[in-house]
């Protein structure tokens, strides 16, 4: 699924705005594709802060390892470490 209002970088990243003080970051969907199955996902702990375009983690999949940069300033609210393929999913 392709968020409906996503903004995206040139990175393949999405950001979409879920609330008023929160968004949901992703990466494309082309990026998922050129990645392939999504084995490990890297991110910042929860509660940790970053600045627009830092690298927040990586993406590793059977084929590469990809940074996964940050589309605007923030702290982290949850991670995808336990559920690495959930990056491949709609939600």
């Amino acid at each position: 699924m392709v968020p409906e209002e996503p903004q995206y970088t040139e990175e393949h990243e999405w950001v979409l705005r879920i609330s008023d003080s929160s968004v949901r970051v992703g990466i494309t969907d082309y990026a998922q594709t050129q990645l392939g199955d999504i084995v490990f996902v890297q991110l910042p702990r929860t509660g940790e802060t970053f600045a627009a375009g830092q690298s927040m983690g990586e993406v590793e999949s059977t084929k590469a390892v990809s940074q996964v940069y940050a589309p605007l300033a923030g702290r982290v609210n949850d991670g995808l470490d336990s559920q690495p393929d959930s990056v491949n999913s709609d939600r």
